[in-house]
This record gives structure tokens, C-alpha cells and sequence, in this order.
């Protein structure tokens, strides 16, 4: 905990100067360190403040509808607003109607390191901020995790399982707009750059655009499932989210469109056909089990789920072994890794750095997996190991 939040924010900076430089080698020596220079320039933080400050006020529009979340250890539900996709929406017309009117959206590529390295400090400031404001917290505000007495651990992971400015949730708010979001803004930024450079986008950059667009407007479409993740119903809101939503996903998860900008590929219409079906397949197992799961928990009786096989537990809650959770225990991760990796493949097979995300995920998934195990064996007992003779792979059928 005392490492990692100085390694991760270096680790992001140095895959950007990679990205920009022309061998793209993610392992070479002398390593590709920027210019002190080139790591601050008051037009990035003037975007950065203004992005997280325009994605607040469309969470405050009194747009969708009001969801409760889970219940809590006082008894209590939480209100949140579901207007994740009209938030995506309205920026997309805003980003519109700016280059319609001539603004150089390209220029976000030559500033990805100064916005990289405002993004940084943003989550830096916003965690020092939880962490002191959680001492002030009644007691069953705090997350389980996260108030061990150990200030660097407890900085990482989050004291306060759900801080509020009144109504304003702010972990629910940066898990999945201002990042999420400034992903595809970011990916847009990259395609205008290669226009300006070679005159049309590229068939790659189009696909991973695409793709990616299609992944986010799925997570804000169905933002309200969302509300039954471990973020939100287990994890304090600390260093790792914060970081996480604000600075890791929009500068990482984006890699391939930048890389293309600096290392165009060209795809044959039968490769380009050929990820495109591999990117609907693991999207069609990541929606369809995603939304199995969670038609099951709201309500067991839907005609949907209702003729699903289940394991009975000592806690008075069922476990689906049929259907997608039958297939694998964790189907939606699979459809996860299968994008992944459609995403990185239009970057061609010549560079690791495309499929840094790939990688990196797929060992995240594994370590969430082995998490999620654990926890599960300790909270259904018995009914877990007959589920896991009933569903022997956990992520990758006949594999793992």
C-alpha cells in the first residue's frame, strides 16, 4: 500500500511516453522519460478541472430516475441518480457541436501527459480529502476493510464506504463518468489526430473507437447494476478507486487508439470482420450473463430466470448452477477478456504495448476471481463446494 501510489501514477506516465515513441517498445533502454517540461501545462489542468466540473453539474441535472442502493449496516438505502447515459449523451453533442465550430479536438493528443499528470494530482487531492473528512464519519459509515488503524492502508483501500457532499455521491459519481467517460472523449481525440496527420481515420482506429464506445455506453446504459458491485457495496472509497476511475481508466484502458496515432496498421476487410465478431461474442456473453445475474437478484421469480437451476445456502439466498453461471462461474469475465482482446488486436501482433490492457486485466479478473472465491467459500460453507463440483471452471471452460 506504501508503493503502489507512487508506482501506478509513474507506471501510466511511462506507458504514455512509450505510446509516443516510434520503436513503441514497452521494454528498452534508456527508458523514454519526458522532459520535466513536458509534464505540466496550464491548458491541461484548465481541461481537467473543467471535465470533472461539467461532469458534476450533468450529475446533478435532475435527469432518469432514483435508484435505492443496497441496504446498509444502520438499516438505511441510499438514493442515486441514474442519468449516467444522458450524462454521456449531452457530452457527446457538446463535443459535436465544439469541433463542428473548429475546435482542434487532436491537440488532447499532444497534452495526453500534462492531463495524465493533472489527473494524478486530482486523485491524489480527492483521496487526502477522504481520508481526512472519514475521521469525522459516524462509526457504521466505515468500510470494514478500511479502518485498520494503518494510515497508508487505510489512504489506499477507504475509511468511508459511501463520503457525501448532501446528496452527492462521490464514489458512485468518478466510478463510471468522469473517467469512463473521458475514455471515449480521449479515443475521439485520437482519431481527429490521426485525420489531421493522414487525412481519414484509419479502419483500426475506427474499430477500437467503436468498440470501446460500445463497452462504455453499455456500462453507463445499465449503470444501475452498478450499485450491487463490490465497489460500491464492500470497498472504502480511497487512493485505489479514486486513482482508478480518475487517472487509470481514461490514460490506460485507451492505449491502442494513442498507439495508432504514432503506429498506423493497416486490416484486411476479413481480419477487421474477424474481430469485430470476436469483440460481439465476448460482448454477448458479458451482457447476457451480466444481466442474468442481476434479473436474478432483484427478482428470482421473473419468467427470464425463473426456470433456473439452484443450490439452496444456510444463508437463505440460492445459487444459480444453470444458465451462464452454470457455463463457468464467472461467464461475464470471460466475455470481459474477449473484448480485451478484440480491442488490442486491430494494433497488429508487432508490439506488447497494445496489449498492455489485455494482460493487465486478465491477471486483475483472476485475482478478483480468487477474491471472490474465498469469500464466497466463507459466507455459503457447503453450498459453495457443491457449487464448484457442479461448475468446475471458474473463467475459461475445459482451460481454467
Amino acid at each position: 500500500a506504501a508503493c503502489i501510489p507512487v508506482f501506478l501514477p509513474l507506471t501510466v506516465l511511462y506507458l504514455l511516453s512509450v505510446c509516443r515513441t516510434p520503436g513503441g517498445a514497452l521494454l528498452q533502454w534508456p527508458p523514454p522519460l519526458p522532459h520535466t517540461a513536458f509534464l505540466w501545462d496550464p491548458v491541461a489542468a484548465a481541461i481537467v478541472i473543467g471535465w470533472f466540473s461539467l461532469q458534476s453539474a450533468l450529475y446533478l441535472l435532475p435527469m432518469g430516475k432514483v435508484s435505492e442502493g443496497l441496504v446498509l449496516r444502520d438499516g438505511s438505502r441510499l438514493k442515486y441518480p441514474i442519468n449516467g447515459f444522458h450524462a454521456l449523451c449531452i457530452t457527446e453533442v457538446l463535443l459535436a457541436g465544439c469541433v463542428c465550430l473548429g475546435m482542434p479536438l487532436g491537440y488532447l493528443f499532444d497534452l495526453m501527459l500534462p492531463l495524465a499528470v493533472c489527473a494524478i494530482a486530482l486523485s491524489y487531492l480527492l483521496s487526502l480529502y477522504l481520508y481526512v473528512r472519514s475521521f469525522w464519519a459516524p462509526a457504521h459509515h466505515l468500510a470494514l476493510g478500511g479502518n485498520t488503524g494503518n494510515p497508508l492502508y487505510d489512504f489506499f483501500i477507504g475509511r468511508e464506504l459511501n463520503p457525501r457532499i448532501g446528496s452527492f455521491d462521490l464514489k458512485f459519481f468518478c466510478e463510471l463518468r468522469p473517467g469512463l467517460i473521458g475514455w471515449v472523449v480521449l479515443n475521439a481525440a485520437m482519431l481527429m489526430k490521426e485525420v489531421e496527420l493522414r487525412g481519414s481515420p484509419s479502419l483500426a482506429m475506427m474499430l477500437v473507437n467503436g468498440f470501446q464506445l460500445l463497452y462504455v455506453t453499455d456500462a453507463l446504459w445499465n449503470e444501475e447494476a452498478v450499485l450491487t458491485t463490490m465497489d460500491i457495496v464492500h470497498d472504502g472509497f480511497g487512493f485505489m478507486l479514486a486513482f482508478g476511475d480518475l487517472a487509470w481508466v481514461p490514460f490506460t484502458y485507451g492505449l491502442q487508439a494513442m498507439f495508432l496515432v504514432i503506429h498506423p496498421q493497416t486490416l484486411s476487410t476479413l481480419s477487421a470482420l474477424g474481430i469485430t465478431l470476436l469483440n460481439g461474442a465476448g460482448y454477448y456473453i458479458f451482457r447476457k450473463s451480466n444481466s442474468q445475474k442481476n434479473q436474478f437478484r432483484r427478482d428470482p421469480t421473473h419468467r427470464s430466470v425463473a426456470h433456473l437451476e439452484t443450490i439452496a445456502t444456510a444463508t437463505g439466498k440460492r445459487l444459480l448452477v444453470s444458465g451462464w453461471w452454470g457455463f463457468v462461474r464467472h461467464p461475464n469475465y470471460l466475455g470481459d477478456i474477449l473484448m480485451a482482446l478484440a480491442w488490442s488486436l486491430p494494433c497488429g501482433v508487432s508490439h506488447v504495448l497494445p496489449y498492455f490492457y489485455v494482460i493487465y486485466f486478465s491477471i486483475l479478473l483472476v485475482h478478483r476471481e480468487d477474491r471472490d472465491e474465498r469469500q464466497c467459500r466463507a459466507k455459503y460453507g457447503l453450498a459453495w463446494d457443491t457449487y464448484c463440483r457442479r461448475v468446475p471452471y471458474r473463467i475459461i471452460p475445459y482451460v481454467y
